[in-house]
């Protein structure tokens, strides 16, 4: 899964320009790329226990994005036209749709309590990504060039990852923390001649290995 953007063949400024849109589209993507490893990397730090069902819904994931490249290169060289834009919302449509699923085989797992299911809430990010890509798709056709403005917006909105699983994975490693604390203060502490004839025994150990 590589982004490409290929050097110009010609020492010119126009030779430059003439890049515009292959650059343009390669930020964009990168953008979208970098978001998914941020946002994956909290996600998968909320699963404390991976099942079948999340590995396959990962590799789901992996392959949409995946075609990303092959969209963002036929959408930048061919000068944002509407065929291409459509098929880039449809590359970022997918992925969209896959992350949702990963996040749905998590919750699934973990159970309504767990942490990624009390972090997520409303998740209006998460609904509303969809729908824009959608609009994009189906504006691609009158407007690419308003479809291409919806696909930054929904980028833009996701570049902060979630600060709510952020918290939620902090509260919930300080809950065990108390809850370890609180386990190794009821326990009773260890008799004197208990801990004197454990002492004796280890003594008579090291007496009979010498």
């Amino acid at each position: 899964m590589v982004l490409e953007m290929n050097a110009p063949h010609h020492p010119e400024w126009a030779a430059l320009v003439a890049l515009a849109p292959v650059f343009l589209s390669y930020v964009v993507s990168f953008l979208y790329l970098a978001i998914y490893w941020n946002n994956h990397h909290h996600l998968l730090m909320a699963a404390e226990r991976v099942d079948g069902a999340i590995l396959w819904a990962n590799m789901h994931l992996l392959f949409w994005l995946s075609l990303i490249p092959f969209a963002t290169a036929w959408m930048g060289e061919n000068d944002f036209a509407s065929l291409p834009v459509a098929v880039y919302g449809f590359a970022l449509l997918a992925p969209a749709v896959a992350y949702y699923f990963l996040q749905a085989a998590i919750i699934r797992r973990h159970g309504k309590n767990g942490t990624l299911a009390r972090a997520l809430g409303s998740d209006w990010k998460g609904k509303l990504s969809p729908l824009a890509d959608v609009a994009g798709i189906g504006l691609a056709f009158p407007a690419p060039l308003v479809s291409l403005a919806l696909y930054v917006f929904v980028a833009l909105v996701w570049l902060i990852p979630d600060p709510h699983i952020e918290k939620a994975i902090a509260a919930n490693r300080l809950r065990r923390v108390e809850i370890r604390r609180s386990a190794s203060k009821a326990l009773p502490p260890a008799p004197d001649n208990a801990l004197k004839r454990r002492g004796d025994a280890s003594y008579a150990g090291v007496f009979l290995e010498f």
